[in-house]
C-alpha cells in the first residue's frame, strides 16, 4: 500500500466486518518526539487472544471471500521498516484495538496520505455507523464525531454527495490548521 491512510481504510473495513457500531481513529503526530501513532479502536465482536495472534500471518484470515489476509501483515511491515511496531488487543464481545507506531522522520515510513479523504470515505459509505476521528498534532487536537455532524444535518444523509465534499474539506482544513498552530 502506498500510504498509511490505505492501511487505515483496510483496518476500518475489518472493524465493520466484525459488526462494530463505533469506530474510533486516532492519529497522533508528535514532531518533537519524532513519533507517529495510529490507533483504530472498535466495539465489534472482538477476538480471542489466539485469533489476534494469528492475524499477523498473511495466510490466515477469517474472511470467506479469499484465503489470505494481507492487511495486518502489511501494516505491521510498514511500521517495523520505519522503526516502529504494531500491536493488537482484543476481547471477545468488547472489541479490538489496533495500534501502530512509527518513527516520524524515518525515510522508510510511508506517507500518511489523505486522512481526511479516507476517513470521510468510510463515514459516507457507512452513514449509520458512529465514527470518531481524533487528530493530535504536537499536543493540539481536532475531533470529528459523525453523530454530532449527523445531528446538525438533520434529514440530510452523511452519504449525500454535497455533504461528502463539505466534510472532506472541513476535516482537511481542520487538520491543516492544527498543523499551523
Amino acid at each position: 500500500m502506498n500510504d498509511l491512510s490505505l492501511h487505515i481504510i483496510d483496518i476500518i473495513q475489518n472493524s465493520l466486518s466484525a459488526g462494530a457500531g463505533i469506530i474510533k481513529l486516532t492519529v497522533e503526530e508528535d514532531i518533537p518526539r519524532d513519533s507517529l501513532v495510529i490507533i483504530i479502536e472498535d466495539n465489534g465482536r472482538g477476538m480471542t487472544k489466539e485469533v489476534a495472534e494469528r492475524l499477523e500471518d498473511p495466510f490466515y484470515t477469517t474472511r470467506t471471500t479469499r484465503r489470505v489476509g494481507m492487511g495486518i501483515p502489511l501494516f505491521k511491515q510498514s511500521a517495523l521498516q520505519s522503526g516502529g511496531g504494531l500491536s493488537i488487543t482484543s476481547e471477545v464481545g468488547k472489541g479490538t484495538v489496533v495500534r501502530a507506531w512509527f518513527v516520524h522522520s524515518n525515510i522508510d515510513r510511508p506517507p500518511l496520505g489523505d486522512i481526511a479523504n479516507s476517513f470521510v470515505l468510510m463515514v459516507s459509505a457507512n452513514p449509520e455507523m458512529h465514527f470518531v476521528l481524533k487528530y493530535i498534532y504536537n499536543g493540539n487536537e481536532y475531533i470529528f464525531d459523525s453523530m454530532e455532524v449527523a445531528e446538525v444535518l438533520g434529514d440530510i444523509s452523511l452519504s449525500d454527495v454535497r455533504v461528502i465534499k463539505m466534510l472532506e474539506e472541513m476535516v482537511g482544513e481542520n487538520i491543516k490548521e492544527l498543523k499551523e498552530i
